[in-house]
């Protein structure tokens, strides 16, 4: 699977948390989609568009803002993170 396709699968968690998700996936998938898109960008820009590098990325920018959330929030953020990591590596979300 090449960059451009795993960032398209990985899009589909946060889709799918619009048509069926709590509030708080709304929530966390909200603020995730921000920081998706920011590294989505940066590793486009930089020539570093290696599919195995998004999630790495991704994580560590959400470590960077973790002092922004309260702990509930911050395991929503990482209930969604799990779920990205997931699809990233089987294709499912469980």
């Amino acid at each position: 699977m090449d960059f451009d396709q795993l960032v398209e699968r990985l899009e589909t968690v946060f889709d799918d948390a619009v048509v069926s998700g709590t509030d708080d996936e709304l929530f966390a998938c909200g603020y995730l989609r921000g920081h998706f898109d920011l590294v989505v960008a940066q590793l486009e820009m930089s020539g570093n568009t290696q599919p195995e590098n998004i999630m790495p990325a991704l994580r560590d920018a959400v470590h960077k803002t973790r002092h922004e959330l309260s702990p509930a929030d911050q395991t929503h953020i990482n209930n969604v993170l799990e779920k990205l990591a997931l699809k990233a590596t089987t294709g499912d979300t469980a």
